[in-house]
This record gives structure tokens, C-alpha cells and sequence, in this order.
């Protein structure tokens, strides 16, 4: 999860654009926020990357996972459900020796289990995109979130971390699944007068949400 200063005002970096405070610098935070964060994403199996990168992260910095993301892509195999969902006790050992990633045999074997409830989610006829989505706010009715005061969690993160619990999905607390939420542009957490606050609320206004 990205650590959001609390009422903190955007900062005007180098190339005159303003920006959230936690996006100045390193140059992958930059390009991260500039680029992803916050931008509806409605594709299944970006999706269920981001919930895994997340879980991933948990306990570490987001700069870790961003560096090693495309070890974490060669590794899961483009975060593909079908293929994860195959992956058995030899493949957990080969990811425990894989230092391209982060070796954690809980996280990994979640990344596992949560493909095959990805899977399972298909088979009822639901898919994962449309569980987060469900839970975005009615335009106009995000919240006085937007001039510093960005929570870690929320009502709505919390009953979707219960739901995706109930489908058999692990490492998805509510801070967990709020990250997710931020990152898939379910909301639009850039501070007022980020420059790419209004970029990421365009898109998410252009944005047919998954059912």
C-alpha cells in the first residue's frame, strides 16, 4: 500500500506538474502514480495481479514490489488465474527459491488459493473485477477524502475484504483491499490539485465498470 500523508497538500516537482506528496520521488513512484494509479482497471486478471501485489506487500514497501514486479509477472506467469490455479507444492518451492520475488511460502501459497477462487468466482458466473467495482461510491458521493485526510481503510473495503473472504480468498484485510481499491481506480484518492487527480477522474468517468 502506498502511505498516503495525512493532510498533507500536493508538492510542485521539477517538471512544474503538482503532485500527491509520496510521488516526488523515487522515479518509480513517480511513474507508478502518474501512469496507474487511481486509473480504472476492469480486465480479470489485472485485477487479480493487483490483489496479489498487494498481499505481497504487506509488511514491506510498495517500492519493493514495484521493483520487483517484473520477477513477480515472469514468476506467476503473468498473474494469469488458469495457470496459478495449477500451481502445486513443487512450484511453491521453486517461488521460495525465486529471489526475483518476495519468498514468503503464506503470501505465495495465498497467490494460489486466491487464483482458484478466482476461477471458482467465474464458474457462479461472477468475476473478480465485478466484486470490486460493486463496491465504488455513487459519483458525487466519494467522501471528504480528497483534500489530504486519505483513510488506510473503509466501510466499503471492509465489507468487500469479508466478501472475498467468504469466496475463499487470503491476505485481503480491509488496508490490503483499500490499496487495491486506490490502485484499480475503484476510488480516486489523488489529493485536490494533484495533476492527475482530474486525469484519473476523467478515465474513471469514461470507465464501463465490470458487472
Amino acid at each position: 500500500m502506498i502511505a498516503v500523508p495525512i493532510n498533507e497538500a500536493t508538492v510542485a516537482c521539477d517538471d512544474g506538474l503538482s503532485r500527491c506528496p509520496w510521488a516526488v520521488t523515487p522515479p518509480e513512484y513517480r511513474r507508478y502514480h502518474d501512469e496507474e494509479w487511481g486509473r480504472p482497471v476492469g480486465d480479470d486478471n489485472r485485477v487479480f495481479e493487483k490483489l496479489c501485489l498487494e498481499g505481497f506487500q504487506s509488511g514491506l514497501s510498495w517500492l519493493t514490489i514495484l521493483r520487483k514486479r517484473d520477477g513477480f509477472r515472469d514468476a506467476f506467469k503473468l498473474f494469469d488465474p488458469t495457470v496459478v490455479a495449477r500451481f502445486d507444492e513443487g512450484d511453491v518451492e521453486r517461488l521460495l527459491g525465486d529471489t526475483s520475488i518476495v519468498r514468503h511460502r503464506g503470501k505465495i501459497e495465498a497467490a494460489i488459493a486466491n487464483a482458484r477462487a478466482v476461477l471458482a468466482l467465474r464458474e457462479k458466473g461472477a468475476c473478480l473485477a465485478g466484486l470490486f467495482w460493486a463496491y465504488e461510491l455513487p459519483k458525487g458521493l466519494e467522501g471528504p477524502l480528497r483534500t489530504g485526510a486519505v483513510p488506510s481503510a473503509t466501510v466499503q473495503s471492509k465489507a468487500l475484504s469479508l466478501q472475498l473472504r467468504q469466496h475463499g480468498f487470503r491476505f485481503v484485510g480491509p488496508v490490503t483491499v483499500y490499496a487495491a481499491m486506490q490502485a484499480l481506480g475503484v476510488v480516486n484518492d489523488h489529493l485536490q490539485g494533484c495533476q492527475f487527480r482530474v486525469e484519473a477522474e476523467r478515465d474513471r468517468q469514461a470507465f464501463s465498470a465490470p458487472l
